[in-house]
Parts: structure tokens; C-alpha cells; sequence
């Protein structure tokens, strides 16, 4: 199946994505982007955003963005709808709506320019990445227009089969951005992420090998002579930190009841991609 890509200007659909959100504010539907926009509206050093690039991170010369990510809360999918048909005039994807219903929907730009993909209060890929289920009781509302730092670092490292673009945005986030044991504004709030590791053995084991994965890409770009020495070593050390946290967080009953199974049994679900 050919790869499909936003067919406008990346200034013009950041900006155009963070417009949409904004009138979904005012229309009183809370939505937020993740995914590679995501990371790319967190990343405001030139330099640093430069590495998007530098990185190849969809491959050589190719475009940064294929559609645009988004959350919501369930408890508002009526108005989600109503929002994007109504009052944007996206078409629906009745296939996909009809098929995902209340987890997920998609919705198509009136002039084919980029399709809105909505998912419904969790990420449900190899693990999931909660988010909650209604205004003011959910997570959404920690940022804006996006997801919180904490929950693209989680959206990226619940991937069982890590590929490099995905890398790439770590690697992006982890220059870009703090890493510390608390929620603040602009940084990765690393005791969230060891929270959610703690009750479930399957996503922490996926996570660690990804955040090794981190280490191991950003040593070969060093090499490749895209990365600096100083950042590798600002990789690693705030990899190496977030590790710690992680390590030094309690685990529940049920994280230590899955751990004696270890890799014996499934421990992270198959992903099928949902064919648009």
C-alpha cells in the first residue's frame, strides 16, 4: 500500500492543526494532538527541530507528517462528530467509524488534504497509554494543543516493534526537554511514566529495550557524524535518568505476578494497521 502524506506545506499544517483544536476549545470539545506533530510543536529550538531532518526520520527527502493524530474523550464523541462534520465539514470514514465506533474515528479534510485520525480515551496498540474518559477527570487537560510530554514519551515507547521515526522523536523530545520527577510545563515528567510502568510488566519490558534502542540509535548517528558528542551524552544521561526512576519505583502485586512468566507468554498485543 503506497505511504500516504499531508498534501500541504509543514508550516501551513502546523498550523492549520493547531487552529483546529483551538476551535475545538471554543465548540467546548477537548482534543489534543500527539504523535510526530506533537513532538514537532514541543520542539522549538531550530537546531534541535532541524534534526526531523538531519535524521531522515521518514527516510530521504521525504515528508515529516502523514496525517494528523489526535485524542478526545469518549463521554464527548457525539460532539466530536458534530465538530468535525458539522462544523469543519470533514467527510467520515464510515468504514473505520463503523468498525471502531466508539474507540476510534477518522475523519478526511473536505479537499483530501490530510485525514484527522481521533482516538477515543487511550492509545490501544501494543500497549495501552491511558488518558481517561471525560473533561476535567482525564489527562488531556495537562497540556495544550497537545498531549502531555509524559504521554508522547509513553505513546513512544508502548511499540513493541520500534522502528526508526519513532526513535527519532525520543531522541528529539529527550534534547529538547528536562527530565524530572514531576509534572511541570515543558518537561518530562519522569515519575508519571515510572507509574504507569509499575503496574504493568509487559509495557515496562518493552520500554526499557526501547529506551535502549534510544541509546544505541543516537550512538550511531554520533558516528554517522548527525548527532554531536555532547548531545549523545545529553541523550544518554537523561535516558540513564529516566531508567533510574523507573527502576527505583515500586511495583504492584500484579506487575510482580506477570514478571515471574517473563517473556514465556505474550506480553505485548499484535498490531494490525487499519487499512483507510
Amino acid at each position: 500500500m503506497a505511504e500516504k502524506f499531508v498534501n500541504m506545506s509543514e508550516g501551513d499544517f502546523v498550523n492549520l492543526a493547531k487552529e483546529i483544536v483551538e476551535k475545538a476549545k471554543e465548540n467546548n470539545v477537548v482534543l489534543r494532538i500527539l504523535g510526530a506533530l506533537a513532538v514537532y510543536i514541543h520542539t522549538e529550538d531550530p537546531q534541535i527541530r532541524n534534526l526531523f531532518y538531519t535524521l531522515e526520520r521518514l527516510g530521504k527527502d521525504k515528508p515529516l507528517f502523514t496525517d494528523l493524530d489526535t485524542v478526545a474523550y469518549s463521554r464527548q464523541q457525539p460532539l466530536v462528530k458534530k465538530f468535525f462534520e458539522t462544523t469543519l465539514k470533514f467527510k467520515p470514514n464510515i468504514y473505520v467509524n463503523t468498525l471502531f465506533a466508539y474507540k476510534r474515528n477518522i475523519f478526511e479534510h473536505p479537499e483530501g488534504l490530510f485525514a484527522v485520525d481521533v482516538f477515543y480515551d487511550r492509545l490501544e496498540f501494543s500497549h495501552n497509554v491511558e488518558f481517561g474518559n471525560a473533561p476535567g477527570k482525564g489527562r488531556l487537560e495537562i497540556d495544550f494543543p497537545t498531549i502531555s510530554l509524559a504521554d508522547i514519551v509513553l505513546e513512544k515507547l508502548q511499540i513493541h516493534k520500534i522502528n526508526r521515526k519513532d526513535v527519532v522523536d525520543l531522541i528529539i523530545l529527550f534534547l529538547q526537554h528536562n527530565v524530572e520527577e514531576a509534572q511541570k510545563e515543558q518537561t518530562i515528567d519522569a515519575s508519571y511514566i515510572a507509574k504507569v510502568l509499575s503496574e504493568d510488566w509487559g509495557f515496562y519490558y518493552d520500554a526499557n529495550m526501547n529506551l535502549d534502542k534510544v541509546k544505541e540509535f543516537a550512538k550511531t548517528f554520533t558516528s554517522e557524524g548527525k548527532l554531536t558528542e555532547s548531545q549523545l551524552s545529553e541523550i544518554n544521561s537523561k535516558v540513564d535518568f529516566l531508567k533510574e526512576v523507573i527502576e527505583k519505583t515500586p511495583k504492584t502485586r500484579n506487575f510482580e505476578n506477570r514478571a515471574k512468566k517473563g517473556t514465556q507468554v505474550p506480553w505485548y498485543r499484535d498490531v494490525e494497521e487499519v487499512e483507510r
